[in-house]
Protein backbone atom coordinates (compact mmCIF):
# COMPACT_ATOMS: atom_id res chain seq x y z
CA UNK A 1 0.00 0.00 0.00
CA UNK A 2 1.46 3.54 -0.80
CA UNK A 3 0.09 6.75 0.36
CA UNK A 4 0.02 10.29 -1.93
CA UNK A 5 -0.48 13.49 -1.35
CA UNK A 6 -3.60 13.82 -2.73
CA UNK A 7 -6.77 13.27 -0.83
CA UNK A 8 -10.33 12.78 -1.38
CA UNK A 9 -13.11 15.23 0.28
CA UNK A 10 -16.66 15.13 0.65
CA UNK A 11 -18.84 12.51 0.23
CA UNK A 12 -16.05 10.65 -1.37
CA UNK A 13 -13.90 10.45 1.73
CA UNK A 14 -17.19 9.39 3.62
CA UNK A 15 -17.85 6.49 1.46
CA UNK A 16 -14.29 5.52 1.52
CA UNK A 17 -13.97 5.63 5.29
CA UNK A 18 -17.21 3.51 5.32
CA UNK A 19 -15.99 1.19 3.34
CA UNK A 20 -12.60 0.79 5.13
CA UNK A 21 -14.57 0.67 8.59
CA UNK A 22 -16.72 -1.89 6.97
CA UNK A 23 -13.58 -3.95 6.28
CA UNK A 24 -11.91 -4.07 9.53
CA UNK A 25 -15.31 -4.76 11.23
CA UNK A 26 -14.98 -8.10 9.58
CA UNK A 27 -11.71 -8.57 10.85
CA UNK A 28 -12.79 -8.45 14.45
CA UNK A 29 -13.68 -11.78 15.38
CA UNK A 30 -10.53 -12.87 13.52
CA UNK A 31 -7.51 -10.35 15.36
CA UNK A 32 -9.16 -7.60 17.33
CA UNK A 33 -5.59 -6.55 17.80
CA UNK A 34 -4.91 -6.06 13.74
CA UNK A 35 -8.59 -4.62 13.87
CA UNK A 36 -7.78 -1.97 16.53
CA UNK A 37 -4.83 -0.85 14.66
CA UNK A 38 -6.39 -0.58 11.16
CA UNK A 39 -9.03 1.37 12.78
CA UNK A 40 -6.55 3.66 13.95
CA UNK A 41 -4.89 3.86 10.36
CA UNK A 42 -7.81 4.75 8.76
CA UNK A 43 -8.93 7.59 11.09
CA UNK A 44 -5.57 8.98 10.75
CA UNK A 45 -4.36 8.38 14.24
CA UNK A 46 -0.92 7.62 13.41
CA UNK A 47 -0.53 10.81 10.90
CA UNK A 48 -1.48 8.74 7.55
CA UNK A 49 -3.96 10.35 5.06
CA UNK A 50 -6.47 8.43 2.86
CA UNK A 51 -5.26 8.16 -0.80
CA UNK A 52 -7.45 9.55 -3.60
CA UNK A 53 -8.99 6.54 -5.45
CA UNK A 54 -7.52 3.82 -3.60
CA UNK A 55 -9.63 0.93 -2.25
CA UNK A 56 -8.79 -0.64 1.02
CA UNK A 57 -7.22 -4.44 -0.43
CA UNK A 58 -7.99 -7.57 0.65
CA UNK A 59 -5.54 -8.79 2.94
CA UNK A 60 -4.01 -11.66 1.46
CA UNK A 61 -1.14 -12.76 3.65
CA UNK A 62 -0.18 -12.19 7.65
CA UNK A 63 -0.60 -8.76 8.50
CA UNK A 64 2.65 -6.60 9.66
CA UNK A 65 2.64 -3.18 11.09
CA UNK A 66 5.36 -1.08 9.17
CA UNK A 67 7.62 1.71 10.91
CA UNK A 68 10.96 3.38 10.19
CA UNK A 69 14.39 3.88 11.53
CA UNK A 70 15.90 5.98 9.18
CA UNK A 71 16.10 5.36 5.79
CA UNK A 72 15.01 1.23 6.47
CA UNK A 73 11.26 -0.26 6.96
CA UNK A 74 11.46 -3.03 9.01
CA UNK A 75 7.81 -4.77 10.48
CA UNK A 76 6.62 -6.63 13.19
CA UNK A 77 3.45 -8.87 13.23
CA UNK A 78 0.29 -6.89 14.01
CA UNK A 79 -1.22 -9.51 16.12
CA UNK A 80 2.22 -8.75 18.67
CA UNK A 81 1.21 -5.46 18.61
CA UNK A 82 -0.64 -3.86 21.56
CA UNK A 83 -0.77 -0.02 19.91
CA UNK A 84 0.57 3.14 18.82
CA UNK A 85 1.00 6.26 20.57
CA UNK A 86 2.29 9.41 20.06
CA UNK A 87 5.52 10.58 22.39
CA UNK A 88 4.20 12.02 25.28
CA UNK A 89 6.17 12.62 28.96
CA UNK A 90 8.02 10.01 30.46
CA UNK A 91 9.27 9.37 33.85
CA UNK A 92 13.33 8.78 33.50
CA UNK A 93 14.41 5.83 35.70
CA UNK A 94 17.95 6.02 37.83
CA UNK A 95 20.84 3.46 36.98
CA UNK A 96 19.62 2.27 33.48
CA UNK A 97 21.64 2.06 30.38
CA UNK A 98 21.25 4.75 27.93
CA UNK A 99 18.67 3.50 25.67
CA UNK A 100 15.65 3.11 28.31
CA UNK A 101 14.33 6.35 28.02
CA UNK A 102 11.89 6.03 30.72
CA UNK A 103 8.72 4.47 32.26
CA UNK A 104 5.20 5.38 31.48
CA UNK A 105 1.11 4.84 32.15
CA UNK A 106 0.18 2.35 29.53
CA UNK A 107 -3.42 1.69 29.53
CA UNK A 108 -3.30 1.64 33.43
CA UNK A 109 0.06 -0.65 33.34
CA UNK A 110 3.67 0.67 34.02
CA UNK A 111 5.56 -0.11 30.72
CA UNK A 112 9.41 0.44 30.06
CA UNK A 113 10.37 2.74 27.17
CA UNK A 114 13.33 1.66 25.04
CA UNK A 115 14.73 3.87 22.20
CA UNK A 116 14.95 1.61 19.59
CA UNK A 117 17.94 3.65 17.68
CA UNK A 118 20.24 3.67 20.69
CA UNK A 119 19.29 -0.29 21.34
CA UNK A 120 20.55 -1.27 17.83
CA UNK A 121 23.53 1.19 18.44
CA UNK A 122 22.40 3.49 15.84
CA UNK A 123 22.93 7.26 15.58
CA UNK A 124 20.22 8.68 17.88
CA UNK A 125 17.82 11.69 16.31
CA UNK A 126 15.79 14.32 18.41
CA UNK A 127 12.27 13.30 18.17
CA UNK A 128 10.03 14.94 15.14
CA UNK A 129 6.10 15.26 14.84
CA UNK A 130 6.59 11.43 13.09
CA UNK A 131 8.19 10.19 16.22
CA UNK A 132 5.89 7.09 17.75
CA UNK A 133 5.75 4.96 20.76
CA UNK A 134 5.35 0.99 19.42
CA UNK A 135 4.31 -1.13 22.18
CA UNK A 136 4.82 -4.54 21.45
CA UNK A 137 3.42 -7.82 23.35
CA UNK A 138 4.90 -11.48 23.66
CA UNK A 139 3.12 -13.64 26.15
CA UNK A 140 3.28 -11.31 29.40
CA UNK A 141 5.93 -8.95 28.54
CA UNK A 142 4.89 -5.36 26.55
CA UNK A 143 7.38 -3.15 26.12
CA UNK A 144 6.93 0.10 24.38
CA UNK A 145 9.77 1.01 21.27
CA UNK A 146 10.78 4.83 20.48
CA UNK A 147 10.67 4.64 16.19
CA UNK A 148 11.26 7.10 13.94
CA UNK A 149 7.48 6.84 12.00
CA UNK A 150 4.58 3.90 11.29
CA UNK A 151 3.57 3.78 8.35
CA UNK A 152 1.19 1.04 7.37
CA UNK A 153 -0.71 -2.13 7.88
CA UNK A 154 0.83 -4.39 4.99
CA UNK A 155 -0.27 -8.14 4.57
CA UNK A 156 2.48 -9.61 3.46
CA UNK A 157 2.36 -13.35 1.56
CA UNK A 158 4.59 -15.74 2.34
CA UNK A 159 6.60 -16.18 -1.13
CA UNK A 160 7.43 -12.81 -0.47
CA UNK A 161 9.28 -13.58 2.63
CA UNK A 162 13.38 -14.69 2.33
CA UNK A 163 14.75 -15.99 5.55
CA UNK A 164 17.90 -18.16 6.48
CA UNK A 165 20.31 -16.12 4.28
CA UNK A 166 20.43 -12.88 5.94
CA UNK A 167 22.75 -11.07 3.37
CA UNK A 168 20.54 -12.44 0.42
CA UNK A 169 17.25 -10.60 1.96
CA UNK A 170 19.34 -7.30 2.44
CA UNK A 171 19.26 -7.00 6.34
CA UNK A 172 21.74 -4.81 7.90
CA UNK A 173 24.53 -6.18 10.40
CA UNK A 174 22.19 -4.44 13.11
CA UNK A 175 18.96 -6.18 12.62
CA UNK A 176 20.30 -9.63 12.17
CA UNK A 177 20.21 -10.77 15.28
CA UNK A 178 16.27 -10.00 16.10
CA UNK A 179 14.91 -10.55 11.85
CA UNK A 180 13.57 -13.94 10.62
CA UNK A 181 13.97 -12.69 7.08
CA UNK A 182 12.96 -9.50 5.02
CA UNK A 183 9.32 -9.39 2.66
CA UNK A 184 10.31 -8.18 -0.59
CA UNK A 185 7.45 -6.60 -2.18
CA UNK A 186 7.84 -4.57 -5.52
CA UNK A 187 10.62 -2.15 -5.22
CA UNK A 188 10.51 -2.78 -1.20
CA UNK A 189 12.99 -4.70 1.40
CA UNK A 190 11.19 -4.60 4.49
CA UNK A 191 13.05 -6.12 7.46
CA UNK A 192 10.30 -8.74 9.53
CA UNK A 193 11.74 -8.39 13.03
CA UNK A 194 10.63 -11.12 15.68
CA UNK A 195 9.50 -9.65 18.56
CA UNK A 196 10.57 -12.52 21.02
CA UNK A 197 13.95 -12.32 19.95
CA UNK A 198 13.96 -8.47 20.77
CA UNK A 199 12.03 -8.89 23.68
CA UNK A 200 14.04 -11.59 25.34
CA UNK A 201 17.53 -10.89 24.16
CA UNK A 202 20.28 -11.17 26.63
CA UNK A 203 20.83 -7.18 25.85
CA UNK A 204 17.67 -6.33 26.53
CA UNK A 205 17.27 -8.14 30.05
CA UNK A 206 20.90 -6.66 31.21
CA UNK A 207 19.28 -2.64 31.21
CA UNK A 208 20.73 -1.51 34.37
CA UNK A 209 24.14 0.77 33.88
CA UNK A 210 27.28 -0.58 34.45
CA UNK A 211 29.27 0.82 37.15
Amino acid sequence: MSFGSSFVSGEDLKTLQRDAFAAIQQLMSQSPSVAQLQMQLAQGQLGIGVPTGEALPQPVGEQYLVFSLGDRELAVKAEQVQGVERLGDLTPVPNVVAWVRGIMNLRGSIASVVDLRMFLDLEPIPPTPRTRLLSLQYNEMVICFVVDNVSEMLPVPANAVINGNMRQANIPPWAIPYATGSALLANRAIVLLDVARLLFSEKMQRYEALG
